[in-house]
């Protein structure tokens, strides 16, 4: 199957799981077409993802319950735009991620920080700018970040040991399959 056609498809079932599925996310069908390197596909459903978590009823001041969920599609929003060579757009959504992590909850505030800098530090890496990645992880890492933010590509350029956790801190399983109203995770004796 040719390259154009096999993205053709991909993009389709993006589309129909889409269509046939309510609760389906838009970022799981944004992950598949930019997987295949539609960038495009990925943004544009990333600004959806990011739209049904917009406005004061899901994040503000004094509503914060999915203001975690908002920066992490701002996050990944911005990676994709990085990604399609928008960067312009990508620092933009970048900034509104920020916005947003000012609100989270601070039982998950390390843990969202890292992910959003995390990603988008990778995709500044993937694109060739080492030196934007870079100044992104040690962001991350001034604002906060947890252990996941080691795992990216600019954490092992600044320092290789980084990439490992501290002895007495467990490493990182990864992103949690749901981040609004996530609890804290229990702290091993």
């Amino acid at each position: 199957m040719g390259g154009a056609l096999k993205k053709l498809v991909a993009v389709a079932s993006c589309a129909l799981a889409l269509t046939s599925c309510a609760s389906t996310s838009y970022q799981e069908a944004a992950m598949q077409a930019s997987d295949i390197g539609d960038q495009k596909t990925a943004t544009s459903l990333a600004r959806k993802e990011v739209a049904r978590f917009t406005g004061p009823d899901h994040c503000s001041s004094t509503n914060n319950l999915n203001c975690g969920t908002l920066a992490l599609a701002y996050g990944t929003l911005a990676s994709y735009q990085i990604l399609d060579r928008d960067r312009a757009g990508g620092e933009e959504s970048f900034r509104n991620a920020r916005q947003a992590l000012r609100l989270v909850d601070a039982a998950s505030k390390a843990s969202a920080t890292a992910m959003v800098y995390r990603d988008v530090s990778e995709a500044y890496w993937k694109m060739g700018d080492r030196a934007r990645a870079i100044d992104v992880f040690k962001d991350g890492r001034n604002a906060g970040a947890d252990m996941y933010l080691y795992m990216s590509s600019a954490a092992r350029a600044v320092d290789p040991q980084a990439a490992d956790p501290p002895p007495d801190e467990p490493p990182s399983t990864g992103r949690p399959k749901v981040f609004a109203g996530m609890p804290a995770p229990a702290k091993a004796d």
